[in-house]
């Protein structure tokens, strides 16, 4: 198997991965833990983005995985194994990652507001750091990319179309109850 086709199969699983988070609700992206092997990746361990759910602000894709991963092999440190991620990791899971000693690396779909392999940072290529993790970018990108538009562009129409009802419910008279409420003369309490 070529790296490329490699590379590929990788991240079609990262991807498979993404898909779950959206259906939880999630941000859709997707990791995968794989051990290289003359027959194609071998699956150590997946993740999906959790935040919402697990109510945890750590829950990102690349950290559930690495923990899986970790258990797994009864060691937080995975010299031998490679993390395919849908989006580029942010500075929190890029640190985790060179803290696990990853062998490699490889995100799909660039992140312009909080990329730590290169588009806002590079903690990968910064070399005074104690671990050097090799790092590829932009496998299976596009895919990547429009899922992640295609969820927010739904999210972003939800907000509005929930604005909108709740603007026009304020507007709307109330809607009467069929109670019928009398009032008590101002020197006398109301009954109960």
């Amino acid at each position: 198997m070529t790296p490329e086709v490699f590379d590929e199969t990788a991240m079609r699983l990262a991807l498979d991965q993404a898909l779950n988070a959206q259906l939880a609700g999630e941000v859709p992206v997707g990791a995968v833990i794989v051990r290289r092997t003359e027959g194609g990746p071998q699956v150590v361990a997946t993740g999906y983005n959790r935040p919402i759910t697990t109510n945890d602000p750590t829950a990102h894709a690349e950290i559930v995985a690495l923990r899986h991963a970790a258990q797994l092999a009864e060691n937080y440190r995975l010299p031998d194994l490679e993390l395919y991620v849908s989006l580029e990791p942010c500075a929190m899971c890029a640190m985790a990652m060179v803290h696990a000693r990853l062998k490699r690396v490889v995100f799909a779909a660039a992140d312009p507001k909080t990329g730590a392999a290169g588009s806002v940072v590079d903690l990968f290529g910064n070399r005074t750091l104690n671990h050097h993790t090799a790092l590829h970018g932009g496998v299976l990108a596009e895919p990547a990319g429009a899922l992640l538009r295609e969820f927010f562009s739904e999210r972003r129409a939800h907000l509005r179309a929930e604005r909108e009802a709740t603007r026009e419910g304020a507007d709307a008279p109330p809607i009467p109850t069929g109670e019928v409420i009398e009032s008590a003369p101002p020197d006398e309490s109301p009954p109960r």
